[in-house]
């Protein structure tokens, strides 16, 4: 009986420190204090896109937009290609000059961006992200346009901000979906 005992003590010794082995990762909160870090990162970037997609449906407004870049951020549509053409525009004054040529071209009424599936991934004071997005705006002429594709984004931390490093919107689909309004 007494051998008895010593196995089964033996036993949950051995057993007790296989699960502190498999669990001791989540004991340390060095681990605890970088998951943490990450998660709230990653929040902070969803909101860092809230407002871009925000500041683009206010009118376009390009200090809004070019205030959420790094000062030699990029912003570049890859696709089809519509009105933004091929080449990136390079650093806050050119991506508000950008952003402020569209209010003024004034097609758009009102437009509603939407974006879904982030996946960010973090590393230290960098990050990217990709995104699905919609954009959906009536046009002056009384009909509705939509706008289909995803995001390609790089993200840098300075001074304990995020901000956009590069932003690229891939348009795969874009045109009318209903010709007068309702």
């Amino acid at each position: 009986m007494n051998r008895l005992k010593q196995l089964k003590n033996r036993s949950e010794l051995i057993a007790g420190k296989r699960i502190l082995k498999l669990v001791s990762h989540t004991l340390d909160p060095r681990k605890h204090d970088d998951r943490l870090q990450r998660l709230e990162d990653i929040e902070e970037i969803r909101r860092l896109k809230a407002a871009y997609c925000a500041a683009c449906d206010d009118d376009h407004n390009g200090e809004a937009v070019a205030a959420l870049f790094v000062e030699d951020g990029t912003w570049q549509q890859a696709g089809k290609i519509g009105s933004a053409g091929i080449e990136p525009k390079s650093g806050r004054s050119s991506i508000a000059e950008f952003m402020f040529s569209l209010r003024s071209a004034g097609f758009i009424r009102h437009s509603a961006h939407m974006v879904t599936n982030p996946v960010i991934d973090v590393v230290g004071d960098e990050a990217k992200g990709s995104w699905r997005f919609l954009m959906v705006y009536s046009h002056i002429d009384g009909s509705f346009v939509r706008i289909i594709g995803h995001y390609e984004d790089e993200y840098v931390r300075r001074e304990g901000k995020w901000y956009f490093r590069s932003l690229i919107a891939h348009v795969e689909e874009s045109g009318r979906y209903l010709d007068k309004e309702l």
